[in-house]
């Protein structure tokens, strides 16, 4: 009987759309509320410790009504600081944020 492989994650670094997809989302607010260092890309990680971080990072959310604008100052900052640097690699990248607004169109 053959192990069937075990898929894991390119790292946030290496993605495509410059880290625009819910899996880089997940990061960066991994980061935001220092769950996980700003210099842990993820990568190699498999879906179930990608899952793990999900669940912390929404306990983190629920604290705040997952709305940034509840956050306290530190927390807001570093958000808009991290999200706002990915957004200028992402467009850098060729991202335009088309994909995640096509359907309301």
């Amino acid at each position: 009987m053959t192990k069937p492989q075990t898929q894991t994650y390119v790292g946030i670094d290496k993605e495509m759309l410059g880290g625009m997809t819910s899996i880089g989302k997940l990061i960066r607010d991994a980061w935001v509320f220092g769950l996980i260092p700003e210099t842990e890309t993820c990568a190699g990680w498999n879906l179930a410790r990608i899952d793990a971080l999900l669940h912390k990072v929404n306990d983190e959310w629920d604290k705040y009504g997952c709305l940034v604008s509840h956050l306290p100052a530190e927390l807001r900052e570093r958000h808009e600081r991290i999200h706002g640097a990915a957004i200028e690699r992402a467009r850098a990248a060729g991202w335009s944020g088309e994909i995640e607004t096509e359907d309301e169109v």
